[in-house]
This record gives C-alpha cells, structure tokens and sequence, in this order.
C-alpha cells in the first residue's frame, strides 16, 4: 500500500481554523550576469531535470473512504508542471515594492489540496533585468525530504548547473477506494490506538502540546515560566483574515558579529534584539503604550541536535520538536523581547540571558554545523519551525521569528546570481505578524507576513528593523 501520512503530517491537513494557510515560502532574487537575461526556459528546463530529487513534488494526498484512516501519499498521474511552475511578469518599472504586493497576493491564496502541494513563480519584468522566484509549499512536504523548497531546487553554488540525474518517470498505479478502505479497517481491527486516532482525528490538543514541551527538568522550568502569563494583546493579538501583506529589510551579518563580538551572545540573540527595537519604534509610532517592563513574547524555532524518541518515520511525533531526515531537529523556544527598555544593549543582554534558561533542555546547533548539514536549506528548517508553530496554543506567544543561517557564498540559477533570499512564514490564527531572518552571502534579508486588515502599516515595521540594527550597531556602552 502507499505511504500513509504520520499523525502530525495528518493533523496539518487539517488545520483548526478554514484561514490558516499551512505553506511556508520563500522569495529568491536573481541577476543575470550584465548584459545577460534569465530566459524562463532555461529555469524550466532545470527545474524538469531536477524533479527526480524530490519524489513528493508529483505526488498528491489521496483521502481514504469515510476517514477510516489516515491520507496516504499517490503519484499524481495528470501531473502537469505547467499547473505548478507559472511565470509572471510585473508592469514597468518592476520596483521591489510591486514584488512585495504580488507576493502578498500570492501567498494569500491556498494551495489546491487535489494536486501536489507546492507552487512556484516565476516573477519577470523587475528592474535590473532581474528575476525573482516566489515559492509555496505545504509544511507536510518537508517529511522526508532533502529540501522542503522548489525554489531552491535550481540553485547550484557554481554559474555553471551540477549535472542532473538521469531517468523518466512513470507514476505508480493509483490505489483504489476498495484497497484503502480494505486496508485501514484491517488497521483499525489490528490497532486500538488507530482506532482512537480515528475517533479523535489526530488532533493536538493544548495539554498534549504542553506535555510535549516539557521534555526534561530544565524544560519544564522553562515551560512554565514562557507560558505562566498570557501573550501580549494588542495589535499583535488581532484576528487573522484570508489577505496578507508582505514587507522585507535587509541587515549586515557582519555588523550582528560585531555586536555579538562586542556586547556577547549570539548572532541570533542580536536578531531578537533587532526585532524587539524594530517592535518597540513600531509601537510606539502608533501611539502604544511601551511602559518600562512590558515585553513582547516570540516563538523563536530553535535547531537542536538530536531527534526525539520514536521518531522513525522522519518527523516526530511532539508537536514542539519537528526533525529533518538526518536527524537535526527544530524546537519550541520562547522568549520575552523587553520592548519597554529603552537601551538597545541592556535589550540585547536580557535576550541573551531569556535565551540561555529557554535553551536548557536542547543542544542547540550552531550555524557554520546547520550550513554544513547536507541538504539543509533555509526554507527546509523554516518549514520545520512553521511546523513547531502549528502545534502551539495561541496564547503561548504573540509574535514567530524565524531565524535561519544559510551558505556565505554566492549561489547561482542557470547562471544568474542568487543576489537575496527572503523567507514568508505563515500566519496562525491570533497572529496576525511573523518574521523571517536567513543569513546568505553576507547579508540578513528579513521577510514579514501580516494580515492585511490587522498590518496596514508593515513596511513601517520594515523599516523599524533596519533602524533598530543601525542603533545597537552605534551603542558603544558597555555593562
């Protein structure tokens, strides 16, 4: 029989609220070499050659009769790529702010859940001849995958593409409603734990993720005191529509090393202190009140070594702990962002230390070990820490900052330089903003998702990040 999906994977399908749009995605912008252009064909042609890589991208998830268990993985035998791969082109003059509004658009449409669960675009007519890659993929496409990401299927780290694998595809047979039926009833008389899966629709419920949370002492202690008070309300607590906004800064890796070399931490606690001063100015131009003392609490993925028990199939089963196929695993990690301090670098030390009590119970793994992880791309462990996201309580946390490095040297697509990489991470319900960081080439490109109605004004946040790194990059204390 085919491949059925796990419990989680399961549950994703089914999202608690019909606006929850379950795909993570990623905005990739090329520039031909001068003079030169990026003909669609030509990514096309990549993209046709590489599809061998990922397996899931032709397969579709086929329900089985009456919901007697759980969805199974088919090869879509009508597969048609130009459903999936569709070129787009901006109006002159192609300014970044017209990509940002076509993103916005794009990624507030769901995916169709009767065909393969991804989409990517392929956007022309940006100024500087450049061309940008805007994808979508569903989070249960990074269960067993080496890249969870189309769009990066078509990058190689030489202007020159790798060579592709050979050979055709042909789908498999297509099982029929009779054999699923036959099959899970035969699962269901065999197993009472499937039995009570079916009652209960694999659901995870608040007291099961906050079970799941607390692995060890330390993460108990750490649990309870991310989740003793309740997030912040406010405009970060405001419902979420179908429409989205979409806004990107971009940031100096080399400047957070410096503001790590010189204030202490980690690279990535001065990406949550760039974000709690961006969020501080952003509230405070709307006229919130910031008092001293008030914080705003993210969910920030953190990668750690180490899958949990159990998990055989390729992602575990605790909905606070989602594993890539080898292993490396992302965690729930909370934190409170001090907005109420006005001193960027005391903002930049109590992060430090939030983080250090929340990463007690994990090993976390640091970035020069991820960027060396064969197969692990950004979006891949955006895609596991959108997961993460997926399984907690609304109430748990106001904001998700999703921050990933990836590779310090130039990546190419059919010879045109990768020149930034912005990742959408999607929005819960109650949660009308997220933030995304991937380092690449010796930049930070920050990408923000919100509700259109509840984030009118997210180019404002944008721009607050950018202010916020140029401010803890001129602090020159000293505590």
């Amino acid at each position: 029989m085919p491949e059925r999906l796990s419990p989680r994977d399961a549950s994703l399908l089914r999202p608690a609220d019909a606006q929850q749009a379950l795909h993570v995605g990623s905005v990739a912008v090329l520039e031909p070499p001068a003079g030169g252009s990026l003909p669609f064909e030509a990514l096309l042609e990549l993209l046709v050659e590489r599809l061998p890589l990922l397996p899931r991208l032709r397969q579709r998830v086929r329900q089985v009769p009456g919901g007697l268990g759980r969805p199974v993985w088919v090869d879509d035998a009508a597969f048609d790529l130009s459903y999936h791969v569709r070129r787009v082109a901006l109006p002159p003059p192609g300014t970044e702010a017209q990509l940002r509004a076509l993103v916005a658009r794009l990624q507030s449409r769901p995916l169709d859940p009767d065909r393969p669960l991804w989409e990517l675009y392929v956007v022309e007519g940006l100024e500087r001849n450049r061309v940008a890659l805007v994808s979508k993929t569903h989070h249960v496409l990074v269960h067993g995958l080496a890249a969870a990401d189309v769009g990066t299927l078509v990058l190689d780290v030489t202007p020159q593409p790798r060579p592709a694998p050979a050979g055709d595809w042909a789908p498999r047979p297509e099982p029929s409603a009779v054999g699923l039926t036959v099959d899970a009833v035969g699962r269901l008389l065999r197993s009472p734990f499937a039995m009570a899966e079916v009652a209960w629709g694999a659901a995870a419920d608040v007291g099961r993720t906050t079970r799941a949370v607390v692995t060890t002492a330390a993460g108990l202690l750490a649990t309870a005191r991310a989740t003793a008070r309740p997030a912040a309300s406010g405009p970060l607590g405001a419902p979420v529509g179908v429409s989205r906004r979409f806004a990107t800064a971009v940031g100096s890796l080399a400047e957070l090393r410096e503001v790590r070399d010189r204030h202490g931490g980690t690279v990535h606690d001065a990406v949550l202190a760039v974000v709690a001063g961006g969020l501080r100015a952003w509230l405070l131009a709307r006229g919130e009140p910031v008092p001293r003392g008030r914080t705003v609490r993210v969910l920030a993925p953190l990668s750690v070594a180490g899958a949990a028990d159990g998990a055989t199939d390729g992602t575990t089963q605790l909905p606070d702990l989602a594993v890539a196929p080898g292993g490396e695993a992302v965690a729930a990690c909370f934190v409170d962002l001090p907005v109420g301090e006005a001193d960027p670098v005391v903002r930049l030390h109590q992060i430090s230390y939030g983080m250090q009590v929340a990463q007690q119970a994990y090993e976390p793994v640091g970035a020069r070990t991820l960027v060396a992880l064969t197969g692990l791309t950004p979006p891949t462990l955006h895609s596991l820490g959108a997961r993460v996201v997926s399984g907690m309580a609304r109430r748990f946390y106001s904001v998700v900052v999703s921050n990933v490095p990836g590779p310090q040297y130039p990546l190419y697509a059919a010879g045109a330089r990768l020149v930034a990489l912005y990742p959408v991470v999607p929005l819960t319900p109650g949660h009308p903003l997220t933030v995304g960081a991937t380092s690449y080439d010796g930049s930070v490109f920050f990408g923000l998702l919100g509700d259109r109605e509840a984030m009118p004004d997210i180019d404002v946040l944008a721009g607050c990040l950018e202010e916020a790194l140029d401010e803890l990059v001129d602090h020159r204390s000293v505590y």
